[in-house]
């Protein structure tokens, strides 16, 4: 029999562990996650702090007996330390070593804390965690100040659920534009526009230089920190803190929410012998260059046939999808990766946008843009040669599957890419000329049959 352990609990664990329980139903399986919490699903949390799921809610297997079922071991609050790939063991965070045959690393990734002055203190919460979620629940009560650091991805969806708690919001980011790693400079200042209207007040080009805590302010909610504790271990109260702005302003808050990016967890790997650059690397089967040693989902870095390079992709999907395929090929059913492609769409307080690919073109390459400011709609295609590389959109729903499909499968547009260079709004038929019965995407086909 052999013992696969693997690291992380989140959706790519519990993807994997399930995945090769089907496939080899003698197998060992250790389930390891560093949270004393049932597996669940970060994504989840923004409904969570609406109100629209319960903590269950979040839960990615609501059978209480789910892993026993499957005769998966799961250890709850535990991480690796260190890794000794030639013996095939893993000193654990609570004294154990644990020896494995297959090893998966599904570590996933953790707030990037920016080194402010102030931040590691009462007041101040990522929102990554479930403890995050009760804290910033207790917190963000109607009315109350509260302050977001970064606009990316990740902060514009926790933005839709703390407007919805009837806070005050106010976002700074120090990037010239909303989400400026999945929007070029149209796209985000419409984003930012479309915020304020909605009553969030957005500094971008702008840094958060520290934050102040005293006497000094109006009495806020700030004295509920005594019930939660932040990203940095105080939880005494100190009254309404002060945020001082690189710009010169400082502004009020009882709540500061810092969501300025993720960083993969892989400092555990350090002397193992496992090859790392921004995550760990992996080679079309999800193996790195140990072998009997895989990884996936946020920590992994995997081949992007659109872009032709190396990425960290810390999406749902794409790290569901990688645990699958590493999964199989650890119990010895030889898969490959498709690839994996940079895809995201985003709901901005109503306003959906959507990256896909290599959305700010590439050298030697040709693009189009049309906006609409008034009805907030723009939609920017990037070519190079007959290929739809990356496009843009913003209020744009119509045709997303397609957008994604001729992307990502590659569909050589022949003539069709000039005509979307003189009409980039007739995707649709481009796709229907040029991927009709290729099998590139089925969402996208799936799409055309609607």
């Amino acid at each position: 029999m052999t013992h696969h352990v693997i690291l992380g609990a989140g959706p790519a664990g519990v993807i994997a562990a399930e995945t090769i329980r089907k496939h080899a139903p003698r197998d060992t399986i250790t389930l390891i996650g560093d949270e004393n919490e049932a597996p669940y699903s970060r994504m989840a949390i923004p409904y969570l702090l609406i109100g629209k799921v319960g903590e269950e809610g979040t839960h990615l297997r609501h059978t209480p007996d789910h892993f026993e079922r499957l005769n998966i071991q799961v250890l709850r609050g535990v991480r690796a330390r260190v890794l000794d790939s030639a013996k095939r063991t893993l000193e654990l965070s609570d004294g154990r070593t644990i020896g494995f045959d297959k090893l998966l690393i599904a570590t996933g990734s953790s707030p990037a804390t920016p080194p402010i002055p102030g931040i590691q203190g009462p007041g101040v919460h990522s929102c990554w965690t479930l403890a995050d979620a009760r804290a910033i629940a207790r917190l963000a009560q109607p009315g109350a100040k509260v302050l977001q650091m970064g606009a990316g991805f990740i902060g514009c969806i926790i933005m839709e659920a703390l407007q919805q708690r009837g806070v005050e919001l106010s976002v700074v980011e120090m990037g010239d534009r909303m989400v400026p790693r999945m929007m070029g400079p149209t796209a985000g200042g419409m984003i930012k526009a479309w915020c304020q209207t909605k009553g969030v007040k957005v500094f971008t080009g702008t840094r958060v230089e520290a934050i102040e805590r005293g006497a000094a302010g109006a009495p806020g909610l700030q004295g509920k920190i005594e019930e939660v504790v932040g990203i940095g271990q105080s939880a005494m109260p100190t009254g309404p803190m002060r945020v001082r702005l690189s710009s010169g302003e400082c502004l009020e808050a009882d709540l500061v929410i810092s969501a300025t990016g993720v960083k993969p967890n892989i400092g555990f790997l350090e002397n193992s012998g496992v090859r790392c650059l921004v995550g760990v690397l992996t080679d079309e089967t999800l193996q790195t260059n140990v072998p009997g040693i895989y990884a996936a989902g946020d920590c992994a870095e995997a081949f992007d046939k659109v872009s032709g390079k190396t990425i960290v992709s810390a999406i749902q999907p794409n790290a569901a999808e990688q645990a699958r395929v590493a999964a199989l090929n650890m119990v010895g059913r030889k898969t490959e990766l498709k690839g994996v492609t940079q895809i995201n769409v985003l709901d901005t307080l109503g306003l959906i946008s959507s990256s896909f690919g290599n959305w700010e073109g590439l050298p030697g390459g040709q693009g189009v843009e049309l906006t609409d400011q008034a009805v907030h709609k723009h939609l920017s295609l990037q070519f190079k040669d007959d290929l739809l590389v990356g496009c843009n959109s913003v209020g744009w729903t119509e045709h997303v599957g397609v957008m994604r499909g001729l992307v990502e499968g590659q569909v050589h547009l022949g003539e069709w890419k000039d005509r979307l260079l003189a009409d980039p709004t007739r995707l649709m038929d481009a796709y229907l000329a040029n991927a009709q019965g290729q099998g590139h995407w089925s969402g996208a086909a799936d799409e055309r049959r609607r």
